[in-house]
């Protein structure tokens, strides 16, 4: 394991050369800030060939930097430079956040429990998005613990927050390991029948954060099925094949070789922006889900879970009006999100799996990151 001094020494030596080489951490007095009374930091993990940045605000990942194939360093995480465009934000809300307490979309804003329903605020089109007005993404999270290479975030959602039902208290933690894994690990329970489906919405771009699109980036997913959507993003509670279609990525694809292909799924979402159903039992062990590859750079990613399903998204209401940590525009398409969960709007799907937490029971989830360089 390489120390913080070893690699940013190694780093910045090489920099004098080779300016690729360098990495640029982002101050810490840039997200020094209070938000509902609660203390926000920025704090930095390291461990493997990776370089992490973390704040308490909505559990965010600001920066992660890993190296190319030539030992190159670049920041990999789509983010911002100062908390005040987290909190204020008038571009990508859910940039490098923990999103939920239900991810993805729930319809028109409503779900019933046990006979009751539920209002939610309609922040998306009329629909639900990422848990609503506050999320667990615009929440401030109590570190529990913190060492060099990992953190523990906490917090009790309060009974009626969003309008969800019951007490949750939930832990996260984010460690980086020695394997060049970026490992998110969940755990809740709850006082009462709630439901719960949290992810992570890094946004990623293997050439480097600002360094164009994402569209050579070649994509495997292990998956026969998506849930198609309609013209709202809500799944029409149908299951569609992929074979022979633009939703195949059983074999490796980039990215942009069929995002544009004349196809009624790929119309409704603007683009890839759809539920993936995995090739598995949902018997909880965490395996090999799918794999995002850059040839430009030759930096990859596999993603590792225990969920059911992966939401992929690539940048699709990216418009380059607003800039990135760098001062560079987030273009369209600019970046790839690969987030782990169970189906979305599963409240309203009688279909789908359940995402129901009952008091006593305890929900978990692991999603891995790991990084590679060939």
């Amino acid at each position: 394991m390489k120390t913080l001094f070893t690699l940013l020494l190694a780093a910045l030596t090489i920099s004098c050369t080779n300016n690729s080489n360098k990495i640029t951490l982002l101050n810490n007095e840039d997200f020094k800030t209070t938000v509902d009374g609660k203390e926000v930091s920025l704090y930095m993990l390291i461990n493997g060939d990776l370089v992490m940045q973390v704040t308490n605000y909505g559990a965010r990942v600001v920066s992660l930097w890993a190296p190319d194939r030539n030992g190159n360093y670049a920041d990999v995480e789509i983010g911002y430079e100062n908390i005040d465009r987290y909190i204020n934000n008038t571009g990508e809300r859910y940039l490098g956040a923990v999103v939920g307490p239900v991810a993805n979309r729930i319809a028109n804003g409503k779900f019933s429990l046990d006979g009751k329903e539920y209002t939610l605020p309609q922040n998306n089109n009329g629909q639900t998005l990422h848990g609503g007005t506050l999320g667990v993404d615009c929440i401030v999270w109590e570190v529990r613990e913190v060492t060099d290479s990992k953190i523990v975030f906490y917090r009790i959602l309060p009974d009626g927050q969003d309008g969800f039902p019951a007490n949750r208290v939930i832990s996260i933690t984010y460690e980086l390991t020695p394997n060049n894994e970026f490992a998110v690990s969940y755990k809740a329970m709850t006082d009462a029948k709630t439901v719960l489906n949290l992810s992570h919405h890094s946004f990623f771009n293997l050439e480097g954060d600002g360094e164009g699109t994402i569209l050579d980036h070649v994509l495997t997913i292990k998956s026969k099925a998506i849930t198609p959507v309609n013209e709202f993003l809500i799944p029409t509670g149908e299951i569609m094949c992929v074979k022979d279609t633009p939703f195949d990525f059983n074999e490796p694809h980039a990215i942009g070789e069929r995002v544009n292909a004349d196809h009624p799924q790929l119309k409704a979402g603007a683009g890839y922006d759809h539920n993936w159903i995995i090739d598995r039992e949902d018997n909880g062990e965490v395996i090999k889900v799918a794999d995002v590859y850059s040839p430009k750079s030759g930096r990859g990613m596999e993603v590792w879970t225990d969920q059911i399903a992966l939401q992929f998204y690539c940048g699709n209401f990216f418009d380059g009006s607003y800039n990135n940590k760098f001062g560079k525009p987030i273009v369209y398409r600019g970046a790839i999100a690969l987030e782990t969960q169970r189906y979305p709007d599963a409240p309203n799907q009688p279909s789908f799996p359940s995402v129901e937490l009952k008091s006593g029971e305890v929900y978990k989830h692991t999603c891995i990151y790991k990084f590679y360089a060939k």
